[in-house]
């Protein structure tokens, strides 16, 4: 029987996968949500021996229904290639007492590419299935990473076009340079005079904007996401909780059916969410540990249940995290209400209101898997420096959220279940934030002085896409008020009002 999708604020609207990764959001403004998970006969005695590129086809194939057999292996062995820079594809090294799940060794070095990698042939072939006649334009807020990875995915890719906004001033100057040197005739950057709640705000709005959508089709194009609102972003990302779970079994650190811990520094949900449907298919997981950076409302919500956004705006040096509305927490409030698809939708409305909502007690009864914590931007600088020191190791400043936040939670429950930490960026996307929490004497060099010297003392290969960058040239200047993206648009695609 073929999987529903259906909007976390409508019951009726439902759609297939295929569909659901076209549409990228529901028309309602929801999320395109299973009804039920895939139950899958998970073999860990043949699983263990699995490639990236197997484990992804039983997952896939699980939850993207509607694909052929055909179909995703096409998907899959054009995403998972030489754009990694090892066989691997996502690495489980060991470190004492955790396992970092590397998910940065794609061609933007950072977690996003494990799914960005294959959205653009997963939205090309339900374009074909669903016979859409008109061109897709990628619509899509990013706080950092998602920009880069979505561009390089769909670089050049035929009928299609990109079109990402970034807070001019909340990124790392890594991250800025490699959007704005993106090539391919069909990428588009814009960065907006506020921050990344701001961009993500414009842009679902212009997906609801019916009288844009239909100028937008008047001119032959549609609006789809590459944002993890998009199902097609986030099923990918279920394969490498399920990838690390077999290679603990492969390596011989866990025994079937053991469960682990799963730690996760996220500020959109998305990449924890997946974990927790890594759980829903079979995969043995105790505990789902949220890591926030001072921007804390998710640790807030898990300890009161009142998700606030009414707060200052903070910007860190983990900005990737820098978020206070979680678009992805809306499929979990959804799933704890019942499935209530009218009981998420009033929540949500008084989110756009009011800025906040409050679940009921029953709901919080249905996050004890979930334990959320922060860590203060000294907490973040003291491990990155505490890890290098002890083990040689470079922590990311996200991935140093992630460790601070496990720390704590160890501190506070003496659970030492096996852990695994997602890592989700290579330290040389922020090689300025991660030298200085080193030793701050590293501040007065240049961005790319930086690289060398993290390289050296860490002893590790610079990546491609930072040596791409050194001398790249700007490709793209445009900024504007977030007030302006709608018109940014229109003139991107040349529609005239």
């Amino acid at each position: 029987m073929t999987l529903v999708y259906q909007s976390t604020r409508d019951e009726k609207n439902t759609v297939t996968a295929s569909q659901a990764i076209l549409q990228g959001l529901a028309t309602d403004g929801g999320l395109f949500t299973p009804v039920s998970y895939p139950q899958v006969e998970l073999d860990f005695d043949t699983l263990k021996d699995a490639s990236y590129q197997e484990v992804a086809k039983l997952v896939l194939s699980a939850f993207l229904d509607d694909f052929t057999a055909e179909e995703l292996d096409y998907c899959i062995s054009h995403a998972y290639d030489s754009k990694f820079d090892t066989p691997a594809i996502a690495p489980l090294v060991k470190l004492d007492g955790q396992y970092n799940l590397e998910l940065f060794h794609g061609s933007t070095i950072a977690f996003k590419d494990m799914a960005l990698s294959i959205l653009p042939h997963l939205m090309t072939t339900s374009a074909k299935k669903n016979h859409a006649d008109k061109e897709i334009v990628i619509l899509t807020a990013t706080s950092g990473d998602t920009g880069k990875a979505a561009m390089a995915g769909f670089a050049d890719v035929p009928g299609t076009k990109i079109i990402v906004f970034y807070p001019k001033h909340g990124v790392s100057p890594i991250q800025e340079k490699q959007m704005l040197t993106q090539k391919g005739e069909n990428t588009y950057v814009v960065g907006i005079t506020g921050n990344f709640d701001d961009a993500q705000t414009g842009v679902k709005k212009m997906f609801n904007d019916k009288e844009l959508a239909a100028e937008l089709a008047e001119a032959g194009y549609q609006f789809s996401s590459a944002n993890s609102i998009n199902i097609g972003r986030l099923v990918p990302q279920v394969v490498y909780y399920v990838y690390s779970y077999v290679k603990l079994l492969e390596k011989g650190e866990i025994k079937h059916g053991e469960e682990i811990n799963v730690v996760v520094p996220t500020g959109n949900f998305g990449n924890i969410l997946a974990a927790f449907y890594a759980k829903q298919m079979g995969i043995p997981i105790g505990k789902f540990i949220c890591a926030s950076n001072e921007n804390k409302v998710l640790y807030d919500f898990f300890q009161t249940g009142c998700y606030d956004r009414n707060r200052e705006f903070v910007l860190t040096n983990s900005p990737s995290m820098d978020i206070l509305i979680s678009s992805n927490l809306e499929r979990l409030i959804y799933r704890i209400a019942g499935n209530d698809a009218e009981k998420n939708k009033t929540m949500m409305e008084a989110l756009n209101k009011d800025g906040k909502y409050e679940i009921t007690e029953e709901m919080k009864g249905r996050l004890q898997e979930f334990y959320g914590n922060y860590a203060s931007e000294e907490e973040t600088a003291q491990t990155i420096k505490n890890m290098y020191e002890e083990t040689g190791y470079v922590l990311d400043t996200h991935t140093a959220v992630a460790a601070s936040v496990y720390e704590k939670y160890v501190r506070e429950t003496g659970d030492t279940r096996k852990t695994v930490i997602a890592s989700t960026a290579s330290p040389f996307k922020f090689t300025r934030s991660v030298m200085n929490a080193i030793d701050e004497k590293y501040d007065s060099m240049g961005d790319f002085e930086l690289v060398d010297e993290l390289s050296r003392i860490g002893r590790l290969p610079i990546p491609r896409a930072i040596e791409e960058i050194r001398t790249a040239p700007v490709l793209h200047d445009r900024v504007a008020e977030s007030s302006e993206m709608p018109e940014v648009v229109r003139e991107i695609l040349g529609i005239a009002k």
